[in-house]
Order: structure tokens, then C-alpha cells, then sequence
């Protein structure tokens, strides 16, 4: 199954190792999940992880985005004529839309009313039921 993971998620994931975050993390790593991505996105994973109010280590950060790189799939996606309540918030949505997955999130509201826009929670209520 392709995801798109929500900058927000992967803060949480490596802040709290055992909340629902870092759940989705590790079924990346296990490859249960397809992390899709495009140059915007793992350009801000690094600015935003490597901020030090979050203390993450290089080495924490390089081998998460080192290995979504090797696993996930890169993508270059179409534009979307949509209005953002954040306009960094596009791109997200641009790749989930273009490859047709989840995009998980802490902040739903950020985007359009979109079933492929969902927060870790839904994404688990929804994962159980396949």
C-alpha cells in the first residue's frame, strides 16, 4: 500500500517510539507500506528535522530519509488547482493524488475534503478492515 506521510507524522513518530506515529514508520521500514514522495517533500522532512528545538540526531534523521529514498517510491506530480489553508501543504496532496494513496496527517484541515486525506488514526480503522 502507497502512503504519503505528513511532515507532522514523522516528528511524532521519532519523538514518541511507541505511539501510533511511530506504528506507521515501522510498517514503512517493513515494507508494508510504500512511502511516495517528490523532492519537496524530503526537502522538508530534512529543514524540518534538523530544527534543533527537536534534538533529533543526523543519524536518526539520515537513516529514516535514507531508507525512504531506497524503498518509497519518487515521484514528480502533477499540479493541483486547489486552494491551501497552508500553501506548503500542497505538495502532499499533489503526490498522495498522483500516486493514488493515503496521505496520513495530523491536520486533516490543511486540505481538501479528500477520502485519501486521513488522519494515523482513520488510517488504522481503515487498515483493519482490509
Amino acid at each position: 500500500m502507497q502512503v504519503v506521510i505528513d511532515t507532522n507524522i514523522l516528528v511524532s513518530a521519532l519523538w514518541s517510539q511507541n505511539g501510533a506515529p511511530a506504528r506507521i514508520i515501522s510498517m514503512v521500514i517493513n515494507g508494508t507500506l510504500v512511502p511516495c514522495y517528490d523532492y519537496r517533500i524530503l526537502s522538508e522532512y530534512r529543514e524540518v528535522l534538523r530544527r534543533p528545538k527537536f534534538g533529533f540526531s543526523d543519524g536518526e534523521i539520515n537513516s529514516l530519509l535514507d531508507w525512504f529514498e531506497s524503498s518509497g517510491r519518487s515521484v514528480v506530480a502533477d499540479p493541483i488547482e486547489e486552494h491551501f489553508v497552508d500553501e506548503s501543504d500542497r505538495k502532499f496532496y499533489e503526490v498522495a493524488k498522483f500516486c493514488r494513496a493515503k496521505l496520513i496527517t495530523g491536520n486533516v484541515k490543511h486540505f481538501p475534503s479528500d477520502p485519501l486525506v486521513v488522519t494515523v488514526a482513520e488510517f488504522f480503522n481503515e487498515y483493519k478492515g482490509m
